[in-house]
């Protein structure tokens, strides 16, 4: 028996629909900039600026219903609507033909940014950790097994602040779909089941403030919700 000298963290894992067994998170990968549109509200050009990889804590991860608590340090959270896709096999160098074999299933995300520290960090050109990767900056909702969705091509994706619309598109507007995303990080990483990848957002992005309720919802695999509420005194 392995003896720790710290009582180690629980594992991360999100729940899986239909069933009382949950999915064990290893890694969480995103893709920015993987809708033309969002591009170009950020100031880019999609014929230049490729898709890009960062990625988050495992224990990000936020589970559908649960509030979020406004993060420290910025004055500019931003909701970011995603695909979320749940790998259930791994590997490294996957052909595109064979990469949603490896797919377990398929989620709906919230890639929560502290987007001031972002464009701080990319004026400056240092790494997105604190921008990206900050505590439950992971919003997930139940991972649908592709057994009972398929593998999601096209559909609308959306998403709504109190109500209001603020994001809607559609999944085919992917730059890189999810059989090329999967390809594309193989080659930087050797992939394992439990990742998480967050496939990137469509434009209208935008900022929260404590008392929002913010809503995802894709076609065909339901919708996520959270509340943002002011950050509590440790």
């Amino acid at each position: 028996m392995t003896a720790f000298v710290l009582t180690p963290p629980p594992a991360p894992t999100v729940a899986v629909a239909g069933s009382v067994a949950r999915f064990p998170v290893h890694r969480i990968y995103c893709v920015g900039q993987n809708y033309a549109a969002h591009v170009r509200e950020m100031g880019g050009d999609p014929a230049r600026t490729p898709p890009i990889f960062f990625t988050k804590p495992a224990d990000a991860v936020l589970a559908d219903g649960a509030d979020l608590p406004y993060p420290p340090c910025t004055a500019n959270l931003h909701y970011e609507a995603e695909l979320v896709v749940a790998l259930g096999l791994g590997g490294r160098n996957i052909a595109p033909a064979d990469a949603l074999a490896h797919v377990y299933g398929y989620a709906v995300g919230n890639d929560f940014t502290r987007r001031d520290l972002q464009a701080a960090a990319k004026d400056q050109g240092r790494p997105w950790d604190a921008a990206k990767g900050f505590d439950h900056s992971a919003g997930i909702s139940a991972i649908h097994p592709v057994g009972s969705t398929g593998h999601p091509r096209r559909g609308q994706i959306w998403l709504t602040v109190n109500g209001a619309e603020r994001q809607r598109s559609d999944l085919d507007e992917m730059i890189w779909d999810v059989a090329g995303v999967i390809a594309e990080l193989s080659c930087y990483w050797r992939l394992a089941p439990g990742d998480l990848i967050y496939t990137g957002t469509p434009h209208g992005v935008g900022p929260l403030v404590a008392g929002d309720v913010v809503v995802v919802g894709i076609e065909g695999l339901g919708t996520l919700t959270h509340r943002i509420v002011a950050i509590a005194a440790d």
